[in-house]
């Protein structure tokens, strides 16, 4: 089998990627044949020996401008494909092991306050159906952290009012339960009965099994659901941008905020590695020290 798309299978079938993460693992490692052969440095991706035109390579695309986080993206999909062949035999050794991807400086995840996130709510006709909806939408993203691919993909068995939670398919396959707040659940309950079958009416086929439903009547797309958080910001007077992740990042620092354990985050936020949560506390630890500045009396200037 071709080594890519040995790679590609491996990705999709025991990784369980999504076929976005897939494409963008190929597009770097295409872009890297691509250079090898027009420099006449190797005969193809097997005949890669040398650590030199790893370091070669991240030098070229320094020089084609690329960013450091672009760099580093490459280096690891680079990496990640020839330590596959080196385990299956392919080749003798991983050239990428050694070599060094730029230092990427951290940047912290921007999130929304808990009082801009208030007036989002209160800007909402929850008498209206779509309004109802959207606020439903709005819940669910700022008190379940969940990501917008998690939304728009949720079906109905997926949602168990009687245990007050979701079960949630994140990324790789990875199924985790999330828990619903007594409101959100008289919420979704509520959705589920009278508005749901409303906007499903709106479109040709009742058959939908996905739970949040477009004004057309069809599953609501990830798109749509970034045009709903615009909506809400234009019907608010609000002038900031806002994105479904944002909401993520505001869940995850608010439980912290609030004294939550960080591996209790790590498992609602469905993230395989504790590092990938622990860039919250530093948004948290941001907040306390604000907090602080403001509030102890030796530290108010007079």
């Amino acid at each position: 089998m071709n080594p890519l798309d040995a790679f590609t299978d491996y990705l999709e079938s025991e990784k369980h990627y999504s076929k976005h993460t897939v494409t963008g693992y190929l597009k770097d490692i295409r872009d890297f044949e691509t250079f090898i052969l027009q420099e006449e440095l190797a005969e193809g991706l097997l005949s890669v020996t040398r650590e030199r035109l790893g370091r070669y390579y991240i030098s070229h695309l320094s020089d084609q401008n690329y960013s450091k986080k672009s760099i580093a993206r490459k280096v690891s999909s680079l990496r990640s494909f020839y330590e596959f062949l080196r385990k299956r035999d392919m080749i003798p050794t991983n050239v990428f092991l050694t070599v060094s991807s730029p230092r990427i400086e951290k940047k912290l995840p921007k999130t929304i306050a808990d009082d801009e996130i208030e007036a989002l709510f209160g800007h909402i006709d929850r008498y209206d159906s779509l309004g109802f909806r959207d606020y439903l939408l709005l819940d669910l993203l700022f008190s379940c952290g969940l990501r917008a691919s998690e939304v728009t993909t949720m079906t109905i068995k997926d949602v168990q009012l009687g245990q007050k939670q979701i079960l949630i398919h994140g990324k790789g396959s990875k199924d985790r339960y999330v828990p619903l707040h007594d409101r959100l659940t008289d919420d979704f309950r509520h959705y589920l009965t009278y508005i749901r079958p409303l906007l499903l009416s709106k479109g040709k086929s009742l058959d939908e099994t996905r739970v949040f439903i477009s004004y057309k009547g069809t599953a609501l797309s990830v798109r749509g659901l970034q045009y709903v958080l615009k909506k809400l910001i234009r019907n608010a007077g609000e002038t900031y941008r806002i994105h479904p992740h944002m909401l993520r990042h505001a869940f995850a620092t608010t439980l912290l905020d609030h004294g939550a354990d960080l591996r209790v985050v790590q498992e609602l936020l469905g993230h395989e590695h504790l590092k990938s949560t622990q860039i919250y506390t530093h948004v948290s630890n941001e907040r306390i020290k604000e907090k602080y500045q403001v509030a102890h009396p030796r530290s108010i200037k007079k």
